[in-house]
């Protein structure tokens, strides 16, 4: 017997959600719609759901809107079946439920991020500490400590040690033997970088080195560096060397391919910061590129760089993708469907509504409160005395009459701007929330929240 599902709606969406669930057709679930009583059912309470369900209760779960705040565990509890959220938007129910209602599990991964702070030389202990804090809680595994040219680095036993004794794992990454000597015998856990010629310093350490050709882009060397490692019985890790844009990039995804070609087991490194530091594009596209690359060649170490201001949320990229990849490879799938938290710049349905469908809304409406929406032919603001359509904020103030209302107006027109905003960059936008911006910019549920409620309060008075 197929599991009964019922939805619950308002006023204004039910017609909208009944006409999405029958175009779908034959469902592997028999469904149900329950207009609750309420103009927009995001915003009722918990009391209000419980009153208003259909009695008796003839579903297995229920799918409330995705803007739905209340506890759902003490409705499940109450009710005596799951009680979950949808998306927040009708329009993406299709996707939804292809999915079973199933978020896509990315708690997995395998690839390791090193973190570099490319000046550790010359920042106090204090503040490596400091830098690192804020590295491992972007998603970094090991702290690289990049010590400068011509610079000492007399505190390096003493940032190692302390870094150390905060749980965190630390790699030594200097041109220079003698620092990388010193890292070794401070406890380091990594080494950038070694090769056949000086692969004694990690013995007798415990340290694994990361190994490149000497010269850098010599496969061979690099070959006999990872066999002379084993014959040590030495841990050890291969660098191919991802260069540059013009500077022998081509030649090195292809050397990438060659070196695992010849090293079928080997562990291996990827530097990624030669393309997101040196190449001036948004870095997500770069990095989740980087990452499928590494993906397919079991490349499962990536060091990173974040110093240019336009790649600081590179390390929040990394860890995205590396678990974006996992899951479809795991389920050898595309990486497409697996959330959007690269989609920093546009996304695949930036519009939740067809011009027709707001409308449709707008012609329903029967009090002063303005609802904002966009959809392809610009921003959509409407009440019960208008309509109206514009593709930039300031050509809609005229036409709102909120001249003598400083709170109100000032609440339209953040939200206005917003919505420009959105349908400027094809990003979705949704009244009363912040627009997703992925792992561009820190989203919490606390400023969310807020957002949320001044909305409310700044809106109260026009309450009929």
């Amino acid at each position: 017997m197929s599991e009964r599902f019922l939805f619950v709606t308002g006023h204004l969406a039910y017609p909208r959600l009944e006409r999405m669930m029958r175009s779908l057709g034959d469902t592997p679930f028999a469904w149900d719609i329950a207009n609750i009583g309420v103009k927009v059912a995001a915003l009722m309470t918990e009391a209000i759901l419980l009153r208003r369900l259909p009695c008796p209760l003839n579903a297995d779960r229920i799918i409330l809107p995705g803007r739905f705040r209340g506890d759902l565990a003490a409705l499940s509890k109450e009710l005596g079946v799951p009680v979950v959220r949808g998306p927040d938007e009708i329009s993406d129910l299709p996707v939804y439920l292809g999915r079973g209602g199933q978020e896509p599990d990315l708690s997995r991964y395998d690839i390791r991020i090193f973190a570099e702070i490319v000046d550790a030389s010359a920042l106090s202990v204090e503040a490596l500490l400091a830098r690192a804090d804020k590295l491992r809680r972007a998603g970094a595994d090991v702290i690289d400590l990049g010590s400068l040219p011509d610079t000492p680095f007399p505190h390096l036993e003493d940032a190692v040690q302390a870094l150390k004794a905060t749980g965190v794992r630390v790699s030594v990454d200097s041109f220079d033997h003698v620092e990388l000597r010193r890292g070794a015998k401070a406890g380091a856990d990594f080494l950038l970088s070694l090769d056949e010629n000086s692969l004694d310093i990690a013995d007798d350490t415990g340290t694994t080195p990361i190994l490149v050709g000497a010269p850098l882009h010599d496969i061979d060397s690099l070959a006999r560096a990872a066999e002379a490692a084993q014959r040590r019985g030495l841990p050890y890790i291969v660098d191919p060397i991802l260069d540059p844009i013009h500077f022998g990039f081509s030649d090195s995804i292809a050397r990438y391919v060659e070196t695992r070609r010849r090293l079928p087991e080997a562990e291996m490194m990827m530097g990624t910061g030669n393309l997101t530091e040196l190449t001036e594009v948004d870095s997500g596209g770069l990095t989740g590129a980087l990452l499928g690359i590494c993906s397919e060649l079991k490349i499962r170490n990536v060091l990173t760089v974040q110093v240019s201001p336009h790649t600081r949320r590179t390390i929040e990229e990394h860890d995205a993708a590396r678990r974006m990849m996992f899951a479809a490879r795991a389920d050898n799938s595309l990486p497409k469907g697996y959330g959007t938290a690269l989609l920093q710049l546009h996304d695949k349905t930036p519009f939740a509504s067809t011009s027709e469908e707001i409308a449709e809304l707008a012609g329903d409406v029967r009090d002063k409160n303005f609802r904002i929406a966009t959809a392809v032919d610009g921003v959509h603001i409407y009440n019960r005395d208008g309509h109206h359509i514009a593709k930039d904020a300031f050509s809609l103030f005229p036409k709102l009459g909120v001249e003598a209302d400083g709170p109100h107006a000032f609440y339209l027109g953040a939200e206005l701007t917003k919505a420009e905003i959105a349908f400027a960059l094809g990003k979705r936008y949704a009244q009363d929330e912040l627009i997703d911006w992925g792992v561009g910019a820190d989203r919490p549920d606390e400023q969310r929240d807020r957002l949320r409620e001044a909305g409310h309060t700044l809106r109260r008075k026009e309450e009929p």
